[in-house]
């Protein structure tokens, strides 16, 4: 997938995973699907903030940034990853508390304390990159402005300080580096804690999709948390690979979380059916019907087709072809008249009623 269409299709699948579940109250008011949907807000920011950007930049052949732009790229990037971090932990946690305990899942994980965990999450990201920024905005730049990477971020930014960057390389360490190692091993812990869970239960089909489930989970909490490591670990050393590596957690897991944690769930994937099927509803009320006369334009009827049509005569009067036009024939001549559908459904239902109750 090139990588126009990739971003694309990061956008679309998130995007309709939030309409999806802002829609159906069913889905908003489950822990799961609450916290899903802003995993989908938050995978929908990750992908909108330097991605396009980038693509936009390598086809218009510039490749400069602005200072403040550049330290803009540092708070959102921060800010979002931090708090999808601790997002994934709370996921963890109410996968958890489901399988662990669940004659206590609906006091556990209440509207309420969904709601707080969304708002740590974000209160953690900001705390996160406020940090970050704080130290990072008051260096001195004064050498080469050379970043070597499709995107602002605090490893290749401190080395262009122009004083001794090892106060920023701790800091960075601490605050990004320990953050998701902590983060990742928690999950491991969480999701390992989940699977022998599942395995102390009699096999069956659900627990192995429910295995199936948390490996793919871990994957892709793998392909996130270990690019993260990889490079916020180790202030001293800058290899070519980081670039591809920061394509993971900006890219390729924003593209990977909706399949992997919505589109292979059966209630996301009627949820999404339904405002589908809503908006194509919506669409077809707005276009404009033509009418036009029926078949017989005098009287206003359809044609009953002869007994030579059907091979019984018992089952011709049941058959769809010759119950439909005898059933249109027999309307008043006012309900056959009318062109709006909203009328005519009116209409018919006045008709049925009539036909049944006298």
């Amino acid at each position: 997938m090139e990588g126009p269409q990739a971003v694309m299709a990061t956008l679309f699948s998130n995007l309709l995973i939030l309409l999806a579940i802002s829609q159906d109250n069913c889905l908003l008011h489950s822990p799961m699907f609450f916290l899903l949907g802003h995993l989908a807000f938050l995978d929908l920011c990750i992908s909108s903030f330097a991605t396009p950007r980038a693509l936009f930049d390598f086809l218009a052949q510039r490749q400069t940034i602005s200072f403040q732009d550049c330290m803009a790229q540092i708070f959102f990037l921060h800010l979002f990853g931090g708090s999808e971090m601790l997002l994934l932990m709370a996921m963890a946690y109410d996968r958890y508390v489901a399988i662990r305990h669940p004659l206590h899942y609906a006091s556990l994980m209440s509207q309420r304390h969904c709601m707080g965990l969304v708002l740590a999450s974000w209160a953690g990201g900001l705390l996160h990159t406020s940090v970050q920024l704080a130290f990072t905005i008051n260096a001195p730049f004064c050498g080469p402005n050379h970043v070597d990477s499709f995107f602002c971020d605090i490893p290749l930014v401190i080395k262009l300080a122009c004083v001794d960057i090892y106060p920023l390389e701790i800091m960075m360490v601490t605050n990004s580096g320990i953050m998701s190692l902590v983060g990742f091993i928690t999950l491991l812990i969480s999701y390992g804690l989940i699977l022998s869970a599942i395995r102390s239960r009699a096999p069956s089909e659900g627990t192995s999709k429910a295995i199936s489930t948390c490996t793919s989970h871990l994957i892709v909490v793998t392909m996130y948390f270990g690019p993260c490591i990889f490079i916020y670990l180790r202030p001293k050393t800058h290899f070519a690979i980081d670039k591809v590596l920061s394509v993971f957690y900006t890219a390729v897991t924003p593209l990977l979380n909706p399949a992997i944690y919505a589109l292979k769930n059966q209630k996301m994937k009627s949820g999404m059916g339904k405002l589908l099927g809503r908006c194509s509803v919506q669409v077809s009320d707005q276009v404009p019907v033509i009418p036009r006369a029926l078949r017989s334009s005098t009287q206003n009827q359809l044609c009953v087709p002869g007994p030579r049509t059907v091979k019984t005569s018992a089952t011709r009067t049941k058959a769809f072809s010759v119950a439909t036009p005898t059933w249109w024939n027999e309307l008043p001549e006012e309900t056959r008249a009318l062109r709006d559908l909203a009328q005519f459904r009116r209409a018919c239902k006045t008709e049925l009623f009539h036909q049944a109750f006298e």
